[in-house]
């Protein structure tokens, strides 16, 4: 099927876990193996498995899917996976989305009214941390006095470094996670560093972006060019698309504009030979890896990379009630979890029914207004993913896991990224080509109809674009962060503050809380103001 898939299989030489209330000592230690590294590192044939590790953990919560053998222990095995909970933090304290149970403290993203204690919170930051030590471990086994060590031909040298290429891209994906969501978190940059009885220090948000940027910067020509990678994979691309989406969101994280460095990556990737997908539903489809689109997707299939995180939670918890009579059209038939919805106020970002990304679903929901959060009938439900190829067909596994796979990057984005810089000043786009490029979004969604071209882009115009465009992947906290919404009048919908017709909250409630156990565990972490 999809070629990283093969490899993503998740019965891997490497096995470590990790508790969940384990103190960041503990996760920045060198990992334990079922063999040693001595055993697996000798066999350049392994490197490929322990890769594919690292590309799993954004997919999968463990090594036997879906459940029954955890990374993290401490909590059940589905919430723990990366994208589910990074995709939580992401949406639903914004418009976009808003959940209906009411495990544990999940409540509390939606009224935006968290503490450290949070343990959804708390199990995306470690899985954060990690992800971050796997990648360690395997840059530090392929560094040149390493393979040196082991006598190598040059050949197999040369194929292991563009794998550390790709471990270094994925520890800096990772770490810009760590940076968006949480500000200063343990500095566990260096791979060589295991500091057994010595606690990490903690690296400011000023300098963890510096040092992503060094990473991304100094791999882009060492790894994969697009015309060589394969899909799945981390190529040229993916970097100079992180890079944009860092530089981007600069001004916002460390207070310096690099509007201009954003302009000059996405460039790049305009220039590499992706190209938009003609009909945009297909871009959630379960064979959207078949996109020209697609940068770099996080890849899931219903046989060999099974989880109830990732899209299988995007496909089943938007079913239930009243939409399960149009279960089918989900690709599933071990029933809805009557989870996720939307409000009101982001239907609103709609104006034109007839717009191809309005995915809304609103027959058998019992009332637009969310009168209370726990009632899954009430919002406004949304057929985004599906586990549905674009010939109608259901995906490999009918039941339960899609094969849809997420888009991490997606052209679209880099050009409402180029737009958005544009407008600024003194980055050295050109508004011409902005307008161009939102246009051709704009007529995608229109089914090529030019009446609902622009003439003219303003900041708002782009927000309300880039809402439309992104909705449900992951980037709407972000944004609204970056416009100066998240947190105060500008505003309101739902729920924001914790009231049915929202409030402002506190501006501190732009980064979440170190975790409460790491602050116990590490005397040199500062939590964050206002926690």
């Amino acid at each position: 099927m999809k070629n990283i898939k093969s490899t993503y299989i998740i019965t891997l030489a490497v096995v470590v876990l990790i508790s969940l209330t384990s103190c960041l000592k503990d996760l920045n230690r060198k990992p334990f193996y079922e063999e040693t590294s001595a055993t697996i590192y000798e066999d350049p044939n392994n490197y490929i498995h322990v890769l594919a590790k690292l590309y799993a953990g954004l997919a999968v919560s463990g090594q036997s899917g879906p459940a029954g053998n955890p990374d993290l222990a401490g909590i059940d095995e589905g919430f723990s996976q990366y994208l589910r909970q990074y995709w939580q933090l992401q949406e639903l304290p914004t418009d976009e989305a808003v959940i209906a149970w009411n495990d544990g403290t999940i409540q509390e993203l939606n009224k935006m009214t968290w503490s450290s204690q949070n343990e959804f919170v708390t199990v995306l930051y470690n899985r954060i941390m990690y992800q971050i030590t796997l990648c360690n471990e395997f840059i530090r086994q392929t560094s040149e006095d390493n393979l040196d060590k082991r006598n190598f031909s040059e050949s197999i040298k040369n194929t292991l470094r563009a794998y550390r290429a790709e471990a270094r891209f994925l520890k800096a994906l990772s770490l810009w996670h760590g940076m968006d969501l949480y500000g200063n978190i343990p500095d566990i940059t260096d791979e060589n560093k295991f500091p057994g009885s010595e606690y990490p220090n903690q690296i400011t948000r000023k300098n963890l972006f510096k040092y992503i940027e060094s990473e991304l910067t100094s791999i882009e020509n060492e790894i994969t060019p697009v015309a060589q990678s394969e899909y799945g994979r981390a190529n040229q691309a993916a970097v100079w698309s992180l890079l944009a989406r860092l530089y981007l969101n600069a001004e916002a994280h460390i207070q310096t504009p690099r509007y201009a460095d954003a302009i000059s990556y996405c460039n790049k990737v305009i220039s590499s030979g992706y190209t938009l997908e003609p009909k945009y539903r297909n871009l959630f489809l379960a064979d959207n890896n078949l996109s020209k689109e697609v940068i770099f997707p996080i890849c899931f299939d219903g046989i060999n990379t099974r989880t109830y995180g990732g899209t299988c939670y995007l496909v089943h918890a938007p079913v239930g009630g009243g939409s399960w009579s149009a279960a089918d059209s989900f690709g599933i038939s071990a029933g809805g979890w009557f989870g996720l919805r939307s409000t009101l106020a982001f239907y609103n970002q709609f104006p034109d029914t007839i717009d191809s990304r309005y995915m809304f679903f609103r027959g058998g929901q019992t009332n637009d207004t969310i009168k209370n959060l726990g009632t899954f009938s009430q919002g406004i439900g949304i057929r985004k993913f599906r586990n549905i190829t674009s010939t109608g067909a259901i995906g490999s596994d009918p039941v339960n896991f899609p094969d849809t796979d997420f888009p991490m990057f997606r052209l679209a984005e880099i050009y409402l990224t180029y737009a958005e810089a544009a407008l600024k000043p003194g980055s050295g786009g050109d508004q011409g080509i902005a307008l161009g490029y939102i246009n051709e979004l704009r007529l995608r969604a229109y089914n090529n109809d030019p009446s609902y071209t622009l003439s003219s882009l303003t900041q708002e115009v782009l927000e309300n674009e880039r809402a439309r465009e992104l909705y449900w992947e992951g980037h709407r906290r972000t944004d609204l962060i970056r416009y100066g919404k998240f947190t105060d009048n500008q505003y309101i919908w739902p729920w924001k503050g914790g009231v049915q017709n929202g409030q402002s909250v506190a501006n501190y409630y732009s980064l979440y809380p170190i975790p409460t156990a790491d602050l116990i565990a590490n005397p040199n972490l500062l939590q964050n103001p206002g926690y």
